[in-house]
């Protein structure tokens, strides 16, 4: 065998020896370039998280309502709300009266009330921190609106947007906007401005937790 067979042999051999060398390489240098762009991306993605400061995952618990026909209402403190608030004494459940269903946000960040559903009709909140629930029938709270009760006797929310702090417990008002028949369970549903939906049932004629 001459020499430059041998020569041509120990060529393509030291080749093949070089190659997997060569793809390993350029695997790791890919996979390097690769988890860069990764880091990057979930960098920007988590500072844009933090910059809105919106997180999504929203949880609210329905605890119980007070939809007696009686004239003054038990809000989520225990405690009777302002006289005359509630509706009036006959035993019917009727327009222009309102019921309360107490809340809490169990969210780590505050939730914004959006639109209530109840008992087949649309409720819009209204801020009535300057006026206080007032009288059944009253101007304070419109028909088909609802206001948030904090405290009691008759303590607002004073938030245009309706915002409910992370933890804390309220009671929302609604003032009917239709007679409601005593005994029949009528559905409680509340969207937050993420679009979130929390359900409920609502027995009319009683009061729960």
């Amino acid at each position: 065998m001459n020499t430059t067979t041998l020569k041509n042999k120990e060529r393509k051999s030291n080749h093949r020896a070089v190659a997997p060398v060569i793809a390993t390489l350029l695997m790791v240098a890919i996979a390097v370039v690769g988890g860069t762009i990764i880091f990057v991306f979930a960098q920007g993605f988590f500072s844009s998280s933090q910059i809105s400061g919106t997180p999504q995952i929203e949880s609210v618990q329905i605890l119980g309502y007070d939809a007696r026909a009686v004239a003054e209402m038990q809000a989520h403190d225990g405690n009777l709300m302002l006289a005359d608030s509630g509706g009036d004494t006959d035993p019917n459940k009727e327009v222009d009266e309102r019921v309360a269903v107490y809340i809490t946000n169990n969210s780590v960040q505050k939730i914004v009330l959006g639109e209530i559903s109840f008992a087949g009709y649309i409720y819009q909140y209204i801020d009535a921190s300057s006026t206080g629930l007032g009288a059944f029938g009253s101007a304070n709270i419109p028909i088909g609106n609802y206001t948030v009760l904090t405290k009691t006797p008759d303590t607002l929310l004073a938030q245009g947007a309706g915002e409910i702090a992370p933890g804390q417990t309220a009671t929302i008002v609604l003032d009917l906007e239709s007679d409601l028949k005593i005994g029949r369970g009528s559905q409680f549903k509340l969207t937050t401005s993420n679009g979130n939906v929390f359900v409920g049932t609502v027995s009319v004629g009683q009061q729960s937790g």
